[in-house]
């Protein structure tokens, strides 16, 4: 992941023959100057060279294994419909509570990241998921509707803080060059957790042909490892510790208070009016979940068929985020014309995708799915679900992954989107908390309105119809605003920060001591 060689000896340089990236990405031979200590020393393992832990990629994988453990775990049991009960009438008010407080929490989840610092605000946001699994835990014995509410209400606002944090990490650490492929990494470690934690269903469900409730060490299981996840996000190193092979820094405040936090995030909307153009790419983007995981997979497949579903599903997200990722960062095409073909590509798989799902929703209405819920005890007018050994299921199975991969690419590319727009990353922050803001307050409406019992058609069709149209408002940016760059003078006019204190060694030198650095930054 690196391509920096080390030195004996402090403090650690690349040789003048070496090459580094630039702030721009470009290329160009350069004496790399790094502090000493053990954050900033590279080592080798047979040919493979590890970057050092206060660089980009190394902080990347941490914090995606963080989101592996709690966001990965959620949406392994979001995706098997119901949190993983028969009964998704809990799912459905919790998750109306968790996104009604994360639209709100995330919307200024900026100010707070920016303030407290990404490692507080990973680790604080990691808790709510433990305490989220553990409600649905508690509800397949008890019931307990209020404790799964709170639950919810109290994960939206960690979720709020986890992701703004994720996301202003995966957008400002990297090099112009490498922001696709950052996004790529992060989206495939990420889905990983989905794909490993949707295998634990799975096993413990195979022989489950019926349609029933979740095993209890499927939820214990996934309670142990959101646990994990909380403790995992304090070792991260604060963002000014970081350092880019270039030796450049992240773009931060120096001192960072809660006034100037504020009325940064309002000043935003000024100094890029833009922004509100992808607002409704955002608000689109978590919407169709919903109608995919409870009016899809849990209203026409047994237990264990939707276990193998919800496998496949976020299986094809790491597909779709490695195809997209690495596209986007093509050389040979330029950034401008690249945000282009990523658009058109987007609108093209929007209409084939969900033209497919369109074709299949036709097949079922609520009213068909429910006929036996009047009579719990009569299973004569039960909905027979499918199962994977029902003849037929292949088309559907299809059309689940390419749900997957279509969530995927449109991820990946809002997220390329924003970064192309800026480096830096206070800003970053309050764009990562826009995006997180309204596409939980677009799920908000969703989960309630599913919970209303809304035909499945007019759920489907306002997914459809918001993906298409929110594509349309935002082809202004692509057409105008994303360049094939951004100079680190325009980059430093929303930071009190000076070129020489974030530039690489081609115009200033970095400390050469851990002293120096300890100066500076807060570790």
């Amino acid at each position: 992941m690196a391509d920096i060689t080390d030195k004996t000896g402090p403090p650690h340089k690349v040789s003048s023959s070496a090459h580094s990236q630039t702030y721009s990405g470009e290329e160009t031979p350069a004496v790399i100057t790094r502090p000493t200590g053990w954050k900033y020393k590279d080592f080798k393992i047979g040919p493979v060279y590890i970057p050092w832990y206060a660089s980009p990629p190394a902080q990347l994988v941490l914090v995606a294994f963080v989101c592996f453990l709690c966001p990965g775990m959620f949406n392994a049991l979001g995706g098997m419909g119901g949190g993983g009960n028969v009964d998704p009438s809990a799912a459905n008010d919790s998750n109306t509570a968790l996104y009604s407080t994360f639209a709100v929490v995330g919307f200024f989840a900026g100010t707070f990241t920016n303030k407290l610092g990404i490692k507080v605000a990973l680790s604080f946001g990691g808790l709510g998921y433990c305490i989220y699994v553990a409600s649905f835990l508690s509800f397949s014995h008890n019931r307990n509707f209020g404790f799964s509410i709170f639950a919810g209400a109290l994960l939206g606002v960690c979720a709020g803080l986890l992701w703004t944090a994720q996301g202003a990490i995966m957008m400002s650490y990297p090099s112009e060059d490498s922001k696709g492929r950052y996004v790529s990494w992060f989206w495939m470690i990420f889905n990983l957790g989905a794909v490993i934690g949707s295998l634990i269903p799975l096993g413990q469900n195979i022989h489950t042909t019926s349609d029933s409730t979740v095993s209890d060490g499927t939820y214990i299981g996934f309670i142990v490892l959101t646990a994990l996840g909380a403790a995992l996000a304090l070792a991260l190193v604060d963002a000014r510790s970081v350092m880019r092979k270039d030796g450049s820094r992240v773009i931060l405040m120096k001192t960072p208070t809660w006034k100037t936090e504020i009325v940064g995030l309002w000043q935003t909307f000024f100094t890029d009016p833009y922004i509100l153009c992808l607002f409704p790419m955002f608000f689109a983007s978590n919407w169709f979940y919903t109608y995919q995981f409870n009016d899809v997979n849990l209203a026409q497949f047994n237990t264990r068929t939707r276990a193998l579903n919800n496998t496949l599903y976020w299986f094809s997200q790491i597909v779709g985020a490695f195809v997209f990722g690495y596209a986007l960062d093509i050389k040979s095409v330029r950034r401008s014309m690249r945000a282009k073909i990523a658009w058109v590509t987007l609108f093209l798989i929007t209409m084939a995708v969900w033209g497919g799902g369109y074709a299949f929703q036709k097949r079922y209405t609520r009213e068909q799915v429910h006929a036996g819920d009047a009579t719990p005890k009569d299973t004569s007018d039960d909905y027979v679900k499918m199962d994977w050994t029902t003849s037929g299921y292949v088309g559907p199975m299809f059309l689940f992954m390419f749900y997957g991969f279509y969530d995927a690419a449109w991820q990946t590319c809002v997220y390329w989107f924003m970064g192309a727009l800026t480096n830096n990353g206070r800003k970053l922050a309050n764009f990562a908390g826009f995006y997180k803001g309204i596409q939980s307050a677009g799920a908000a409406i969703m989960w309630r309105l599913d919970g209303m019992g809304k035909p499945y058609m007019a759920l489907f069709g306002s997914s459809w119809g918001l993906l298409a149209g929110s594509l349309i408002i935002a082809l202004p940016v692509m057409l105008i605003k994303i360049q094939d760059h951004v100079t680190l003078e325009e980059d430093l006019k929303f930071s009190d920060e000076t070129v020489a204190d974030v530039a690489g060694t081609g115009v200033t030198k970095a400390a050469t001591t851990a002293a120096d650095v300890e100066k500076t930054t807060a570790i």
